[in-house]
């Protein structure tokens, strides 16, 4: 037996509760992995809650990131006492997640836990800041170089947009944050913004085009904040899209694409080629300051994990947030 949090659905009732979990239950994989750590994600925040239509079949342990240490195994690349995490690949949704103490997963999904990093550091990384650093590559691989000017990051107080400000200052980037949180000014001029911008300019229909601003950006909202970043960024500026916190519609024009040769590069996290994956992780290793990313992250236990997910939709959390699934 191990504790982990199950997602319910009998008719109409939907819930999510700490459950002593039989090891038989769970699903197929071939490699077993004793959990220490997890994170809780605005998506699994959704799926807790439910309400979003996150969790497709049930019953379901949530957590769409995980690290710990390999039990069992008969994928070849991995043996027991190898430490590992994962992120994405549907887990959490569709396959038992790692808000539990043990999981059963397809070894294709894993990658070694890089050596810099403990499973807790992993976790204060996890799914937003291994996203972040995809961002970062599609900016380089599109040419932005620090001294073409202002970096834009939206949701800067949240997961992703903590450590993408963070790497970007480290990389040499002039980094502008955009929040709805001034409290978190200080926080975010530590990371590394070098100014601070209310959502609220981003939020409301703009014009076709604005001002030139910004050479890259990385959005987390979508909407017509996504919409507003395109039409002010500079001559073939790059928009990196990863999020919909803002909302799924694009209110957008043609203009900035046609006009000043914008690109807009849509990342997926959950489905990324395990290179990339790869790649991600080992520039985190080194582009990542570490004394950053423990004002990043925050530590809670799985009894703290449900009452925590209401806070997080209501955007009082920042940062990240790693849960210890033995605590």
């Amino acid at each position: 037996m191990f504790r982990g949090i199950l997602i319910e659905k009998n008719d109409d009732q939907y819930g999510a509760s700490i459950k002593e979990i039989d090891e038989a239950q769970l699903p197929e994989g071939d490699v077993k992995v004793q959990v220490t750590h997890s994170t809780l994600n605005y998506k699994d925040a959704l799926a807790i809650t439910g309400k979003g239509a996150v969790v497709r079949k049930f019953p379901m342990v949530p957590g769409i990131d995980l690290a710990g240490v390999v039990e069992e195994s008969s994928h070849p690349d991995y043996k027991a006492g190898d430490n590992v995490l994962l992120n994405g690949w549907g887990v959490g949704e569709g396959h038992w997640g790692g808000l539990a103490q043990k999981a059963r997963l397809n070894g294709d999904w894993l990658i070694p836990l890089p050596e810099q990093f403990t499973p807790a550091q992993a976790m204060a990384i996890g799914t937003a800041g291994y996203t972040a650093m995809l961002c970062v590559l599609a900016l380089e691989r599109h040419g932005v170089k620090p001294s073409d000017g202002d970096i834009l990051v939206t949701g800067a107080t949240g997961g992703v947009g903590s450590v993408a400000v963070a790497v970007l200052a480290k990389l040499g980037y002039s980094v502008v944050a955009v929040t709805g949180r001034s409290q978190d000014s200080v926080y975010l001029k530590h990371l590394g913004a070098t100014e601070i911008l209310d959502r609220l300019e981003f939020s409301q229909p703009g014009k076709p085009l604005g001002k030139a601003r910004w050479a890259g950006a990385v959005d987390v909202a979508g909407g017509h904040v996504l919409a507003n970043i395109c039409a002010t960024m500079k001559y073939r500026g790059v928009v990196t899209a990863c999020g919909l916190a803002a909302g799924m519609e694009f209110p957008a024009t043609v203009a900035p694409f046609i006009l000043r040769g914008v690109t807009l590069a849509g990342i997926d996290s959950v489905m990324c080629p395990r290179p990339d994956r790869l790649e991600a992780w080992q520039r985190l290793a080194t582009d990542l300051d570490l004394e950053k990313l423990g004002q990043i992250g925050s530590e809670i236990g799985l009894d703290e994990v449900i009452s925590s997910a209401e806070k997080l939709l209501n955007g009082e959390i920042r940062g990240r947030v790693v849960v210890d699934v033995n605590r």
